[in-house]
């Protein structure tokens, strides 16, 4: 016996919007695909795919993502489900938006290259299909959100860095300038960050010191009640 037999059937799909941070440009930028078969051929796309038999949502959200970067175990989180009756004029597709976030330098530039993938600005994105811009929106909303309380921001960086790198992040993200002192003062008093003996002098003649993000102290403050909060102006 055919269960559900009665019923129609429908594609189910992923989509992939990827963010890196330009730590020269200090920009927020997003991974996009040239589209390579139709509808909407040679169009700008956010990486996507159907998800195949006997595979979950969040284990083909990893293999897109796989195949595009050859990054295994980033941050990335499930957004949202879009199932508009229209959004895709091939077919009947619902899709599950996720939202990752990966240090660009990390990336394979072979499967990038292979994929036609190019990162674009988040402040000048080219035009994209379907209901993309509204998943990329929401993504963004998602991230401005989410560095407010927690360490995500850390996930877009170098392992080392100084705090005027961690600043520009942080504008990117927001898109608005923040007060240097009230950050700084911010972001040491938690005690979440490392100080480094190193310095960086390409874009300083004295050099500011890197510091690291340490997790593990963070992992320890989290059991005795720490909350990050860095919602600063």
């Amino acid at each position: 016996m055919k269960l559900y037999s009665k019923h129609k059937k429908y594609f189910v799909a992923v989509d992939c919007i990827i963010f890196g941070y330009d730590i020269y440009d200090k920009e927020i930028k997003l991974l996009l695909v040239k589209r390579s078969f139709n509808p909407a051929k040679g169009k700008w796309s956010l990486a996507g795919g159907f998800v195949e038999p006997g595979e979950s949502l969040d284990v083909a959200a990893c293999r897109v993502l796989f195949s595009l970067t050859g990054l295994k175990n980033v941050f990335m989180k499930q957004l949202f489900c879009y199932g508009d009756i229209n959004r895709d004029p091939g077919a009947r597709v619902i899709s599950t938006a996720y939202w990752a976030l990966i240090k660009i330098k990390d990336i394979d530039p072979r499967l990038t290259q292979q994929n036609s993938a190019h990162w674009q600005s988040i402040t000048h994105l080219p035009q994209l299909i379907f209901d993309h811009p509204s998943m990329v929106r929401k993504a963004m909303s998602e991230l401005q959100m989410q560095i407010k309380i927690k360490p995500v921001g850390f996930e877009l960086l170098p392992e080392k860095f100084t705090l005027v790198q961690l600043l520009g992040l942080y504008e990117a993200i927001y898109q608005r300038q923040i007060d240097k002192r009230n950050f700084r003062k911010k972001i040491l008093s938690m005690n979440i960050l490392e100080k480094l003996d190193e310095k960086e002098k390409e874009t300083s003649k004295r050099g500011a010191y890197y510091y690291r993000f340490n997790k593990e102290r963070y992992k320890k403050l989290i059991k005795n009640g720490f909350y990050f909060n860095l919602d600063v102006n």
